[in-house]
C-alpha cells in the first residue's frame, strides 16, 4: 500500500547533487516538499523546476525546504541545473535526489513496482514519476499530488495548498474552495457554536454546518 495522509514518511538515505542526505535529518524542524519528475533534460520538467527556483523566497518565508527527485544520476542533475537556471533566471538552490535505483520512487509509490530502467531509456519509461508530497515538521504526509507526463504542475497551487496546510495545522479550521491566504476560513464541525464563538469571536453562519470566520493570526 502506498503512503497515505498522516503516514510518517520513510526515512531514507540518498545521494543528491548537494551530497548525501538522510531524509528526516534533512527535514529537521521545517516543512518539506518532495517533488519528483521523470527525467533530467526534459521540457516540462525544466519549466517546473524553474518555477520552483523562482519561488525560493516564498518557500523560505514559510519555513519550507524543497527537494527534487529523478531517476537520473548526480552528474546529470548538476549539468541540468544550468539549463534550469538559464531558463528561469533564478538559482536552483534546492537539492535533487539521484534515484537511479528507483528505491525512493518505489517507497513513496511514485511509479509501478514493475517499472524498469532499460539502457537508453526515455522519460516515457518512468512516466509515473511526477508527484508532490508536502510534509509537516513531525515528518507526516499532509498532501499528495500525482500528475501525468503531459500536464505540468502548477506550483502556485502547491504554494496555496502549503498556505492552507500551515493555516489549519493544529487549528480547528478548514479552508474553503479556492481559498488564498488572508481570506476567511471555515470553523471546524468539531466545535459547536458556543465553542466557536469562544475561540474565534464572531463568525458568519451561511448554513448551520458552514460557518466562516477571519483567518486566525
Amino acid at each position: 500500500m502506498g503512503l497515505r495522509i498522516n503516514d510518517i514518511v520513510p526515512n531514507f538515505t540518498a545521494e543528491t547533487d548537494q551530497g548525501t542526505i538522510t531524509f528526516h535529518d534533512w527535514i529537521g524542524d521545517s516543512w518539506a516538499i518532495l517533488f519528483s519528475h521523470p527525467k533530467d533534460f526534459t521540457p516540462v520538467c525544466t519549466t517546473e523546476f524553474g518555477a520552483v527556483a523562482q519561488l525560493a523566497d516564498e518557500w523560505e518565508k514559510r519555513n519550507t525546504k524543497v527537494i527534487g527527485l529523478s531517476v537520473d544520476g548526480v552528474d546529470e542533475h548538476v549539468e541540468w541545473k544550468s539549463d534550469i537556471e538559464g531558463f528561469a533566471g533564478a538559482k536552483a538552490g534546492f537539492p535533487i535526489i539521484a534515484d537511479s535505483s528507483l528505491a525512493v520512487s518505489k517507497e513513496f509509490d511514485m511509479l509501478p513496482a514493475e517499472a524498469y530502467l532499460p539502457d537508453g531509456r526515455t522519460a516515457a519509461d518512468s512516466a509515473s514519476v511526477r508527484s508532490v508530497f508536502i510534509i509537516s515538521p513531525d515528518k507526516k504526509v499532509q498532501l499528495i499530488m500525482t500528475y501525468p507526463m503531459s500536464v505540468g504542475r502548477n506550483f502556485a497551487e502547491v504554494l496555496r495548498a502549503l498556505d492552507g496546510l500551515q493555516a489549519t495545522y493544529g487549528v480547528p479550521i478548514a479552508t474553503p474552495a479556492n481559498w488564498v491566504a488572508g481570506q476567511d476560513v471555515i470553523v471546524a464541525m468539531t466545535l459547536n457554536d458556543e465553542a466557536a464563538k469562544e475561540k474565534f469571536g464572531e463568525f458568519d453562519a451561511k448554513l448551520p454546518y458552514l460557518r466562516f470566520t477571519k483567518q486566525p493570526g
